[in-house]
C-alpha cells in the first residue's frame, strides 16, 4: 500500500480539528463547561485522545475556538441568506440579530463562553476569532463608518454586553429590549433583519450544527480553510 500524500494527510487532520471544534460546542451547551472532559470531547468526535493536545494548548483554547467559529458562521450564514443584500443598515440588523440569536438559542453555551472570557487566562486569540471580527469590522463599514478602527470595538462591546445582560442568571434582560436599544443606536427599522415575533430564518433554533463545522468550505470560506 503505497503512502498518502501530503495533501490528503493534511485534509485528514483539517477534518479531525472539524470534528473536535463541533463535538466541543455540542457538549458544553448540553453539559457546561465544568462537566465537559477534553476525553469526552475526543470520545464525541471521535478522535484520538491525544490529537485534542496537538491541536489546541488546553481546554478553554478549544472551547473558545469552537465558539468563535459557531459565531463566526451564524454571522456569515445570517449575512448572506437570501435575498442577499449590499444594504448596510440591513447587513447590521442581521449581524445583531445572529449574536443575540445565538444568546437567545444557546444560553448555556454562550453562558459559558462569556465566563470563560472573565477567567485569569482570560480572551485567547485564535483563527477563528479572527473571521468573526473581520465580518464584524466589514459590517461596521458597509454600515457607513468613517472610523472603523473605533467604531468595530464599539459594537463588539455592545453586543458582547447584550449577551451578557441577556444571560445573568437571575436578572436577565429580554433580548427584544437589548434589540430594540442597539437598534435605537444604529438607526435600523424594527422590521430588518429577523424580529423576534417573526419565523427565524431556517425555522427557529437547530440542533444540527454539522454545517457550521462542515468537512468541506463554507461559502466565502475556501480561502480559510486553506490556512489551517
Amino acid at each position: 500500500m503505497s503512502p498518502r500524500s501530503a495533501s490528503v494527510n493534511e485534509e485528514l487532520r483539517r477534518r479531525s480539528k472539524e470534528r473536535l471544534l463541533q463535538a466541543a460546542v455540542e457538549l458544553v451547551g448540553e453539559r457546561g463547561y465544568e462537566a465537559t472532559t477534553l476525553g469526552d470531547i475526543a470520545d464525541r468526535a471521535g478522535s484520538a485522545r491525544g490529537l485534542v493536545s496537538y491541536y489546541f494548548p488546553g481546554k478553554r483554547q478549544l472551547v473558545q475556538s469552537a465558539v468563535h467559529r459557531l459565531m463566526h458562521r451564524t454571522l456569515q450564514e445570517a449575512l448572506e441568506r437570501e435575498p442577499r443584500t449590499e444594504d448596510g443598515r440591513e447587513r447590521m440588523a442581521r449581524a445583531i440579530d445572529a449574536i443575540l440569536g445565538l444568546a437567545r438559542d444557546r444560553p448555556v453555551l454562550m453562558r459559558q463562553h462569556m465566563a470563560g472570557l472573565l477567567q485569569a487566562e482570560g480572551f485567547v486569540p485564535c483563527p477563528e476569532q479572527r473571521r468573526l471580527a473581520e465580518l464584524l469590522r466589514d459590517t461596521v463599514a458597509r454600515h457607513g463608518s468613517c472610523d472603523v478602527d473605533s467604531d468595530y470595538p464599539m459594537l463588539r462591546a455592545l453586543l458582547m454586553g447584550s449577551v451578557y445582560a441577556a444571560l445573568v442568571p437571575g436578572a436577565p434582560m429580554p433580548v427584544p429590549v437589548l434589540r430594540a436599544e442597539l437598534f435605537k443606536r444604529y438607526r435600523l427599522d424594527w422590521g430588518m433583519g429577523a424580529p423576534p415575533d417573526a419565523e427565524a430564518p431556517g425555522g427557529g433554533c437547530d440542533t444540527d450544527l454539522s454545517r457550521f463545522f462542515a468537512t468541506g468550505s463554507a461559502p466565502g470560506c475556501a480561502a480559510e480553510d486553506q490556512s489551517k
